[in-house]
């Protein structure tokens, strides 16, 4: 008899069948060339459960320490590159699970007592991505305080604001990126919700039914830290509901999807801002690339990648919704095609995240450009307007005059603060000295001190309820 075939006797379900799995269909099948990265969830699971079963006295103690030592083992042989993972095992719940028989004898066989692969591969997939949404969270805040660090550095740094990618209104360039950081920090707020939904215990549910024997399903949900705000043991209340729901790692790449969404919307700034037409700013040459044919290039491939990428995630997302709108209850083996995206998802929005923190941080701002640039397409046209409303104009009658004082100054090629005072009075005669500060750029910044507003004071005063926060 083969090793394959010596491999294929020891899976549970085998003695039911009369001839082996052919090979094609063991490639076909087989989950553990990818989710052998759920090994340190599936010991932390099997190793609660079998303290759950010492407890409850539906195996020994002396089983119990056997499981314990045998998993152990199997963790440095993992970590270390010594363990011999097998097609024929098909994946990484009955892998680990061989070895451990080897190693414990039939304690290892005990181990399944009371549970299914079923319950098993969802509280793994559970407690891998807990983990990883912690990791998440973590880069969030990084990229978050490297946005604040810029705003705070160029609180009074004068650029166009733009509407439809027209000039619009002058903005603070710190309050600019100020935006992504609210964006960012709602992106960390929806994860923490899905962490919520994530961390609850599928274990006890077994296939599909739940189980006969006297499990104590607190006792493993709090072992495995699975508790909701009230430190009540957070378990799925459904044993059908239990082994057949994604809703966690749908939603989960939900959230990635939108937060890859907000990386896609600042590359998207960051590679206009970069190009010659613009101006605004330099990547590091780290970030960037070099043309194989043209020597002056510098490309700006990092949030252009960053971009394409945000379609992958989206993607994933749209994936695991049709995976999952057409199955029946319980478990299919359909299921086992939600792990690819979902790991792909993980790996994509967490390298997107340290990349960005790491290239925002290392920005090198143009202000001149920014500021000549917003001295194009009558940026300060809407304060010649709100002037004249509290001159005593009505608004609409204050938006018409101002817009004959734009003709006007397109015709001439200059700005609406280049004309002479006489001119402006033409427009209406309560328009004063006083207007010049109100067309200058920075006359404008300042005046919104609103609370949200771009005034300098106002970006320094969110600047440092974000540093509070963050921390």
């Amino acid at each position: 008899m083969s090793q394959n075939q010596l491999d294929q006797k020891s899976q549970a379900w085998s003695a039911l069948f009369s001839e082996p799995m052919s090979e094609l269909v063991q490639r076909y099948t087989s989950s553990v060339s990818f989710d052998q990265r759920l090994w340190r969830a599936d010991i932390q699971g099997s190793l609660a459960h079998a303290a759950m079963l010492a407890a409850q006295g539906i195996i020994s103690r002396d089983d119990l320490a056997a499981i314990e030592r045998g998993m152990a083992q199997i963790a440095r042989e993992i970590e270390s590159g010594g363990f011999e993972w097998k097609l024929a095992l098909e994946d990484v719940h009955l892998n680990i699970e061989a070895r451990l028989t080897q190693l414990a004898g039939d304690a290892g066989k005990r181990l399944h007592t009371g549970r299914s692969r079923n319950d098993q591969v969802a509280t793994d997939v559970r407690l891998w991505l807990r983990g990883e949404i912690d990791a998440i969270a973590a880069l969030l805040a990084q990229l978050q305080r490297a946005l604040v660090d810029i705003a705070d550095q160029h609180a009074e740094t004068v650029m166009p604001g733009f509407t439809h990618l027209q000039v619009a209104q002058p903005v603070s360039f710190g309050h600019h990126m100020l935006a992504y950081v609210e964006m960012f920090a709602r992106d960390a707020q929806r994860l923490a919700d899905v962490r919520r939904r994530v961390n609850q215990l599928p274990l006890g549910a077994a296939a599909l039914a739940g189980t006969s024997y006297p499990l104590d399903r607190e006792m493993v949900a709090r072992a495995l830290e699975m508790v909701d705000e009230d430190g009540c043991a957070a378990i799925c209340q459904n044993s059908l509901d239990a082994v057949s729901d994604r809703d966690f790692a749908i939603e989960f790449t939900a959230a990635a999807s939108l937060c890859m969404v907000h990386v896609s919307r600042l590359s998207e700034e960051l590679i206009l801002w970069m190009s010659q037409n613009f101006g605004f700013i330099q990547l590091a040459d780290r970030f960037t690339t070099g043309s194989s044919i043209m020597p002056q290039k510098k490309n700006p491939d990092v949030p252009e990648l960053a971009r394409g990428k945000t379609g992958r995630v989206v993607g994933h997302l749209v994936g695991l919704l049709t995976l999952m709108k057409g199955q029946p209850l319980a478990y299919n083996k359909d299921n086992q095609e939600d792990k690819e995206p979902l790991f792909d998802t993980v790996d994509t929005l967490k390298d997107t995240l340290r990349i960005f923190a790491e290239m925002v941080g290392g920005i090198t701002v143009q202000p001149g450009a920014m500021e000549r640039a917003a001295l194009k397409g009558y940026a300060t046209a809407t304060d010649l307007a709100d002037y004249l409303v509290k001159k005593g104009l009505p608004f609409r009658d204050a938006h018409e005059t101002v817009a004959h004082a734009v003709k006007t100054a397109t015709a001439l090629q200059v700005d609406l603060a280049q004309l002479p005072l006489v001119e402006l009075k033409r427009f209406n005669p309560a328009i004063g000295q006083d207007v010049y500060e109100v067309l200058s750029l920075r006359g404008s910044l300042n005046a919104r001190r609103l609370l949200g507003g771009t005034a300098p004071d106002q970006v320094r005063a969110q600047v440092a309820r974000h540093r509070q926060r963050l921390g």
